[in-house]
């Protein structure tokens, strides 16, 4: 998958080397959550009994992967500074294809004008609610103030990759960033 081979190469990068066998679990979740990223371990958690399609599981290792990349470039307050995470949970639903067209399709949800920021705006909340015991005001208050900054910060993709060829572009671009002022 183009969007988890660029997060992971920007993870060793960065200096945070991903291992399957380490920072990756598959278990048995509660409710309908897909995943999650423990900030402790930093280990990915994927939810089998809830993942049932490869695009599906795809999508969360993406999302989950965003964490872990926010977790180990801006050590995030995962745990005390609900900003920090209505952040992470911003970015990771814009560049992680959570709120592409055709998800929101399936989801029967339908809008042009600011829809993707809405979606992003949504989906963030529900991550913060799904994980921390906080009030929706609180949680949407969170989100609200960091919003324009979290939701323009594109690292490591440079773009929103809205389809798999986008993903593939920002990837080759990620490679190639460091070319021309390495042969100066």
């Amino acid at each position: 998958d183009p969007y988890a081979r660029l997060l992971l190469e920007a993870l060793k990068q960065s200096g945070c080397t991903v291992f399957n066998d380490r920072h990756f679990s598959c278990e048995n979740c509660d409710g309908c959550v897909s995943g999650g990223f423990d900030a402790a371990t930093s280990q990915i958690v994927l939810c089998q009994n809830n993942i049932r399609q490869q695009s599906h599981m795809n999508r969360v290792v993406t999302h989950e992967l965003i964490h872990a990349f926010d977790h180990c470039r801006a050590h995030v307050d995962w745990f005390k500074n609900v900003k920090h995470l209505a952040c992470s949970e911003i970015r990771a639903a814009n560049l992680s294809g959570d709120c592409t067209l055709m998800n929101e399709i399936a989801r029967f949800k339908f809008g042009l004008k600011g829809h993707h920021q809405t979606c992003v705006r949504d989906r963030a909340i529900r991550s913060i609610l799904a994980v921390r015991k906080v009030s929706k005001e609180t949680a949407e208050k969170a989100v609200d103030e960091v919003f324009d900054a979290c939701f323009n910060d594109l690292e490591p993709f440079g773009r929103i990759p809205h389809s798999k060829a986008d993903a593939r572009r920002a990837y080759r671009d990620f490679q190639n960033r460091d070319r021309y002022s390495a042969n100066l």
